[in-house]
């Protein structure tokens, strides 16, 4: 059985996590920092954990984050990246959509989706199921190049236009 990954754990969960490995409670605040504030992707860069801590957070967890496998350019700068997800050899996209006022990130939510775009890897596979919350916040955290983007989420668009067509 594979690690439990630390990205997309809420504090009360890693309340839970330092409590079990035996840690002190205020561990988990610490941990959330390394998690969602700071620019690293190793339980061994926490650097204010102590090595017991690091140690035994190591034994049971990876801290989550996966790099994309593949990235597409098109002519005006939209970038697409692919990432794998715990769905079994199932991939979604994250694109970079630049505009000369404002850039955007469009990040998924779900592995494929009921619209089917011939455009979009996602689209093409259909719904295969729900992304876990490490796996969308892995998707913004591996975007590191504009700090205040604009963040998209895919399904929004596509269940509102579900439901105005079933309307």
């Amino acid at each position: 059985m594979g690690k439990e990954i630390l990205l997309g754990k809420s504090l009360n969960e890693l309340t839970q996590v330092v409590k079990d490995l035996g840690l002190p409670k205020f561990t988990a605040k610490q941990i959330a920092d390394w998690l969602y504030k700071k620019d690293v992707t190793e339980i061994d860069q926490m650097s204010n954990l102590s090595l017991k801590a690091r140690t035994a957070l190591k034994e049971k967890y990876d801290f989550g984050t996966t790099a994309s496998t593949k990235v597409q350019e098109s002519v005006d700068g939209t970038k697409k990246y692919l990432y794998p997800t715990n769905h079994e050899n199932k991939f979604i996209e994250t694109a970079y959509i630049p505009d000369s006022d404002r850039n955007t990130l469009c990040v998924s939510s779900q592995v494929g989706c009921k619209m089917g775009c011939l455009f979009c890897m996602t689209g093409k596979q259909g719904f295969q199921g729900q992304l876990t919350s490490g796996e969308i916040i892995n998707q913004i955290r591996s975007y590191q190049k504009e700090k205040s983007l604009p963040i998209s989420y895919t399904w929004v668009w596509e269940n509102l236009l579900i439901m105005f067509l079933r309307s």
